[in-house]
């Protein structure tokens, strides 16, 4: 079978090196292989992302003139292609994707989407700025990356949230020989010679030292709590009951591999670009083996076992990549454990669609609800989008909050305690303005198990939507009737120093 291979690079790339060998690797590969599986053609793709005017639906839209352009020969010989990605154009691929295929229901040209460290929820890094971002060598080489699609690239986008709660509410569909199967494969590892000591971000466990585990992975929820209508109680104080979980919706199961010893750039450990073209490249055949098993999935039944099959590769990676030594001549050796993440992201909005841009968020844990009773180094990041205030994006050690055995080194030294952890999870919302003639109400989901298992999934995000009541005084809109045969002096209708009541409208 022969194949017709596509590559999409990331983000602020100016030259087509960055590929590195990895084309070329696969054509030999499959060569040497013996099977039937010949790559016939290469085709390495370009795009503009380093100016401010260019947006990722702009991408979208000039992806899809290229394809109808410049494969016009494979898709008139109705043939299909394979598409591999690197970080940022994972998203842009899936934007063309649902555009033009998912949403239209026709079936897409592109047969397998195998996308490398894609930064599918986002990155956090994305919130530093284009001036410092453009100095960090992990991602960018000295290029200033664009504007319009940084907004995108920040945890908690509009654009973002639109496309991963389309994709995660739109069941499997979208799966199967008649359109894309999916694939994410990432690292974990952290390449020190590329960190960056002005940005922590750089050095996040959890992640290749740009994209998150969790950020990456397809296999995402979406949870909508509501606050129900608001109530009097015995003293005529409004308020309102807990939480409603209106919606729980799971992601089609879509396979994640995380990939020994990967970060996300560089020549030494870069999961792109430190592939050798020659197969005795032994150092690297776990990402190319890998590859080539998304490549021969052919049905749903193949889908879903590659699907167990990296669930249980991935464990093992990560139990054997739990301990990292970094190893110092004159000082002391330092160790980072590399537990697994969950990241969490909030969208706060009310009841009219307009989004709460001032509140408070407070998580509980345990029977008692008490916020004191989370775990220790249970907490890890917080961003909230500059563009849109209403989501904040949170970062969890899913293991600790989930309770971990003691861990110890090579020696047999502990260097972690063993935590207990929690299995009951709740929040508090504290919105603003809570007075006025348009205001919120305080609420509150108290701490449960079964919203702990729903909201914290190891190495993977969740999308949280609370929706809260607009509660609008029934002062902003009176009638008066008019009485006599003269109209009120300007004293008389003046209603300027009007104060809201305790009623509402409906």
């Amino acid at each position: 079978m022969s194949l017709t291979i596509v590559f999409v690079h990331g983000w602020s790339v100016t030259n087509l090196n960055t590929y590195g060998e990895l084309p070329l690797r696969l054509r030999n590969e499959a060569a040497q292989s013996g099977t039937q599986l010949q790559v016939e053609e290469i085709f390495l793709g370009k795009y503009i992302s380093f100016r401010d005017e260019v947006r990722v639906p702009d991408i979208s839209r000039a992806f899809n003139t290229a394809v109808k352009e410049q494969l016009k020969d494979i898709l008139t010989a109705g043939k299909r292609f394979i598409c591999i990605t690197h970080s940022t154009g994972g998203p842009v691929i899936r934007d063309w994707w649902n555009r033009y295929y998912i949403e239209t229901k026709t079936v897409c040209p592109i047969s397998h989407l195998i996308m490398l460290a894609p930064a599918n929820y986002g990155s956090a890094l994305a919130q530093l700025g284009k001036s410092r971002l453009s100095r960090i060598k992990s991602w960018f080489e000295g290029v200033e990356p664009g504007q319009g699609v940084l907004d995108w690239l920040e945890l908690g986008s509009r654009g973002a949230w639109e496309l991963n709660k389309k994709w995660i509410q739109g069941g499997d569909q979208p799966i199967d020989t008649t359109n894309v199967f999916p694939f994410v494969l990432t690292g974990q590892s952290i390449d020190r010679s590329l960190y960056d000591n002005l940005n922590s971000y750089t050095g996040e466990l959890g992640s290749d030292g740009v994209v998150r585990v969790s950020t990456a992975n397809l296999k995402g929820s979406y949870i909508k709590l509501a606050q129900p209508l608001p109530e009097k109680d015995s003293k005529g104080k409004l308020f309102t009951k807990e939480l409603v979980v209106e919606e729980f919706t799971e992601a089609p199961p879509s396979p994640l591999r995380i990939i020994t010893n990967k970060s996300h750039s560089g020549s030494k450990m870069g999961i792109l670009a430190s592939e050798k073209k020659e197969t005795s490249d032994t150092a690297n055949i776990e990402i190319v083996k890998a590859i080539f098993d998304c490549v021969n999935v052919k049905s749903k039944t193949d889908y879903a076992n590659l699907y167990q099959q990296f669930e249980a590769e991935t464990a093992q990676v990560q139990k054997d990549e739990l301990v990292e030594e970094e190893k110092h001549l004159l000082l002391a050796n330092r160790y980072f454990i590399h537990d697994r993440f969950s990241n969490v992201i909030f969208k706060v909005m009310d009841s009219e669609g307009y989004p709460v841009t001032d509140f408070d968020l407070l998580l509980t844990a345990g029977v008692e609800d008490d916020p004191n009773l989370l775990p220790k180094g249970f907490f890890v990041d917080r961003q909230r989008n500059h563009v849109s205030p209403e989501t904040i994006t949170y970062f969890f050690n899913y293991d600790i909050m989930n309770g971990t055995e003691e861990v110890r080194n090579k020696k047999g030294s502990i260097i972690r305690e063993k935590n207990t952890g929690i299995d009951q999870l709740g929040l508090q919302i504290i919105p603003r303005p809570d007075n006025g003639f348009v205001r919120y109400l305080p609420c509150n989901i108290k701490a449960s198990q079964e919203l702990f298992n729903k909201a914290l999934k190891p190495n993977a995000t969740t999308m949280i939507e609370i929706c809260l009541q607009r509660l609008v005084d029934n002062q902003v809109f009176r009638v008066e009737k008019l009485t006599g045969d003269s109209m009120p002096t300007k004293k008389q209708g003046d209603f300027s120093g009007l104060k809201p009541g305790n009623e509402l409208v409906e």
